[in-house]
């Protein structure tokens, strides 16, 4: 009987696996279909007429009306949003009125500098705000704890922009401790071979180790600084859960038990908070991604949001709804597989 069961309930298990997934699966279009149609209704609100950016003042009605008819937009909006979903589904983005290029390019020219940037900003905010969260708990009210505390004030209600520029006039123009805006010095940007896109990885496979120390030279700065960002959201909301979990009665029986607060910490603690700990650590990696956008722009460097920046000043609306496509992909996709890994992780979510 034992056996028959156990074959059963993995099918079950299974089956209710394949049924989130196909739900996350239909939330996740869904919402992208909102997003697109909330951000191309936008862009048509806008004063900025996209034919006057192309033909210029002088140009003739009928030359007007040509081009008017060549992007479509003589067309109801309704049918100018489904012929967009039409060519995005060949992956065709548009052309961008800035660059002359087609948007796909350029998304994928620049999205592995915020991939780089994201990335390494939130190893430094995991590592930096969990440790933070643990030490603060085990030891409350502590120097360490308050300091935790100004952190996450700090990073919550200072602008990452202003750490920025503080950061670029106190490291960059008084000590000389950064290497300043950009990825590389021009002296390395146009000898460098891209292989897989990323500045880093690259000029470590080139060889050339002056190249290397550049690229972290120019890296570690927009690092920190959204680094801080990060190791503020996450030190914020990790030691309230564990706060909260500390004050559980299975806490003071291990401690009358004569259990350390270390190791209630680290074999209680933290496994029950495992849930929380996934998700605020994917959230901040989202965050990364969208509030790059001004760090980006601090700092010159070639991303994403610099790339979306320079798109709104010059109303290119197809460098816009790319670009907000791309974002908005990877916020539905980091937030459904936040969901899998807390439910895969979680046995009380299941």
């Amino acid at each position: 009987m034992a056996t028959s069961a156990q074959p059963s309930s993995r099918a079950a298990g299974l089956g209710r696996l394949v049924q989130r997934l196909a739900g996350n699966l239909l939330s996740l279009v869904v919402t992208l279909l909102g997003l697109l149609a909330f951000t191309f209704t936008l862009s048509h609100l806008s004063p900025v007429d996209p034919v006057l950016q192309l033909v210029g003042d002088h140009a003739s009605a009928s030359t007007y009306a040509q081009v008017r008819h060549q992007l479509g937009l003589d067309q109801s909006v309704p049918r100018q949003f489904w012929d967009y979903l039409k060519q995005l589904a060949h992956g065709n983005l548009g052309i961008s009125q800035s660059t002359g290029q087609p948007v796909l390019s350029d998304l994928l020219r620049t999205f592995p500098a915020t991939f780089t940037l994201a990335t390494c900003s939130l190893i430094v905010g995991a590592v930096c705000g969990i440790s933070l969260a643990l030490i603060s708990v085990w030891r409350p009210k502590s120097w360490i704890d308050h300091l935790a505390r100004i952190v996450s004030l700090l990073g919550y209600s200072v602008p990452v922009f202003w750490f920025g520029l503080l950061g670029l006039l106190l490291f960059y123009a008084v000590l000389h401790w950064s290497a300043g805006p950009g990825q590389l010095d021009d002296l390395y940007t146009y000898t460098l071979e891209p292989k897989t896109g990323i500045v880093l990885i690259d000029s470590w496979l080139s060889g050339d180790r002056a190249m290397f120390i550049n690229a972290l030279a120019h890296l570690w700065l927009p690092v920190a600084t959204l680094g801080l960002l990060s190791t503020a959201s996450i030190t914020r909301l990790l030691r309230a859960t564990l706060l909260e979990e500390n004050s559980k009665e299975y806490v003071t029986l291990a401690l009358a038990k004569g259990a350390s607060r270390w190791r209630i910490l680290w074999h209680h603690l933290l496994p029950n908070t495992r849930g929380t700990l996934i998700t605020v650590v994917m959230l901040s990696y989202v965050s990364l991604l969208e509030g790059s956008v001004l760090t980006e722009s601090v700092f010159s460097w070639p991303g994403m949001g610099r790339y979306l920046t320079n798109a709104l000043f010059a109303a290119d609306f197809p460098a816009i709804l790319g670009t907000t496509l791309v974002v908005g992909a990877c916020f539905i996709l980091i937030n459904a597989l936040t969901d899998a890994l807390v439910w895969l992780t979680d046995p009380r979510t299941r």
